[in-house]
């Protein structure tokens, strides 16, 4: 940028005054201390000397065709072409006197009879004028990137301030964590003595029922099995249920009945109870068949929402106990913690058993271990809060901390690109540059995202390394490369993606315009008359 600011200059305000100084014709300026007339002239590749008055006699003596430099003999020449009030040019020898102007000031044509137009004033004075405008948004453009920089320079203050700030607030919450962890680990203890003695509780008071019951369904299949009802079990009568059939042969004989009666032929009630230690798990009642007996004055039930257990949370994370529609003292019985499934692995039973059908569900806690429990859900809920706010914390400052040491340029110019998008659509695609993040493809009418690369690094050329960026490791081609896309950026006062293309498969080029990129114009004085070589 530099270069083409003197170029600019040198183009626009050279010289101070029109001088004509002799020197053969097609020869530049910076030539002509080799083509002086009183001397003997040297190919300018020193292979050999000549008079100087074979110089521009249409006749190449020059292997490099130094000495033909204002005509076509040499096929190698080339013509320089002054070119007063524009730029001066070089053509090929070839095409001097050709009828073709190529000069705009006509001097390639002064032996054809073309009809030429001295046109460099013209020229000149156009070329001016863009030059003036590219000069005039350089300039703009610098001025919005000083006020960048002043801008990334309070940001980063801002930054650097907030950092301190959320480093400090991270320490008191690092302390509040601690201080609610030892909290819940206090309350958590009691909680789990109260719970273990509540589940123990239980367990005793099942045991007791599931005796209560087996005697009361002993008692009913003792009735059920004494036919004649006179008080005893007969062999007879334990074959009428061929189920109870000691080696399932489909024959139940009577000395196999017997057998099960304890070698007597029949039993009461008191002696029954060991026959029936023998066969309850086979017995299958006449009236309900393959189903249990109930308890005398019940009836049997069904697993229905109302007969679930009403700690049966226990058996969900606290996030997926699904929700009751029943009162709230059953809600509050519902109500369990992560430490619950800690509990060893007695605690830990499907309390939805066939047992539960007999015995029904564990019944609530009594106030005192509700209390506790409460208690302890409440400090897990406030740890669970203070260690949530302590990782939010976390993330600010790692977000910050990244943003600081981000290259953003020399100073900080490129820093308001950062967390911004530009799109550019075409007639098929919408593309979507994220500066220091992605860069990413989309069909305009309808269709997924295809990344272009994410941010890789600045690519630029060693003496202006900020001006190109490079996106690398996008979605991979069809048996080819990963999607990498470079994006050249160009001074001006609006940041835009102005182009895309794809100049070799899966590699993306972008152009960028950005006041970041732009460099401080050098200064001159207007005064100055338009260049003219000497």
């Amino acid at each position: 940028m530099v270069k083409f600011s003197h170029f600019v200059l040198l183009l626009l305000f050279g010289g101070a005054m029109t001088v004509e100084v002799q020197r053969p014709r097609g020869v530049p300026l910076s030539k002509r201390q080799f083509y002086e007339e009183d001397k003997p002239f040297t190919c300018l590749d020193g292979s050999r000397t000549i008079p100087f008055d074979r110089v521009n006699d249409d006749y190449c003596d020059c292997p490099d065709g130094s000495d033909e430099p204002g005509t076509a003999a040499c096929p190698n020449g080339n013509f320089h072409c002054t070119n007063a009030g524009f730029r001066p040019a070089f053509i090929p020898s070839s095409r001097v006197n050709d009828g073709i102007c190529d000069c705009c000031d006509t001097t390639d044509e002064y032996n054809s009879g073309a009809d030429c137009q001295n046109t460099c004033r013209e020229l000149g004075r156009k070329e001016k004028e863009e030059l003036q405008k590219i000069a005039e948004i350089a300039n703009e453009g610098f001025m919005l990137k000083k006020q960048l920089i002043q801008e990334a320079k309070h940001g980063l203050e801002d930054k650097k301030a907030k950092l301190g700030d959320v480093q400090d607030s991270k320490k008191d919450l690092e302390a509040k964590v601690e201080a609610l962890r030892t909290v819940k680990e206090t309350a958590e203890q009691p909680e789990k003595e109260a719970k273990e003695r509540h589940l123990k509780a239980w367990e005793d008071q099942k045991a007791v029922i599931r005796m209560e019951n087996d005697k009361a369904r002993m008692a009913a299949v003792f009735l059920e099995l004494d036919d004649d009802a006179d008080g005893f079990v007969s062999v007879a009568e334990l074959q009428s249920h061929s189920e109870l059939d000691p080696d399932s042969d489909g024959s139940f004989t009577e000395s196999e009945a017997q057998g099960l009666l304890g070698g007597v032929d029949k039993v009461d009630t008191v002696a029954f109870e060991t026959v029936w230690n023998n066969i309850k798990e086979k017995y299958v009642s006449e009236n309900q068949p393959n189903a249990d007996v109930p308890p005398p004055g019940e009836s049997p039930q069904e697993e229905t929402p109302d007969t679930v257990s009403n700690n049966d949370s226990e058996n969900y994370p606290d996030e997926d106990i699904p929700e009751e529609e029943d009162d709230e003292d059953e809600e509050e019985d519902d109500e369990m913690d992560e430490e619950d499934y800690k509990a060893p692995a007695a605690m830990r039973t499907d309390e939805k058993t066939k047992d539960d059908d007999e015995e029904g569900p564990m019944p609530p806690y009594d106030q005192e271990t509700q209390a506790l429990i409460d208690g302890a859900q409440k400090a897990r809920d406030e740890f669970n809060e203070a260690e949530k706010a302590l990782r939010e914390v976390e993330d600010q400052i790692r977000n910050l901390e990244k943003e600081i040491s981000f290259d953003f340029g020399p100073s900080s110019e490129f820093a308001y690109l950062y967390s911004q998008c530009y799109e550019l659509t075409t007639g098929e695609y919408v593309y979507r540059l994220c500066p220091f993040n992605r860069v990413s493809q989309k069909p305009k009418f309808g269709g997924s995202e295809t990344s272009l690369g994410t941010w890789g690094k600045w690519a630029g050329p060693e003496d202006n390394i900020y001006s190109v960026m490079k996106y690398e490791h996008g979605t991979g081609c069809w048996q080819g490369p990963n999607r990498s896309t470079t994006v050249k950026l160009t001074c001006g006062k609006e940041t835009v993606v102005t182009s895309t293309s794809e100049p070799s498969r899966c590699e993306y080029l972008m152009e960028f315009i950005s006041p970041a990129i732009c460099q401080e114009p050098a200064s001159f004085d207007s005064g100055h008359p338009d260049h003219e070589e000497l």
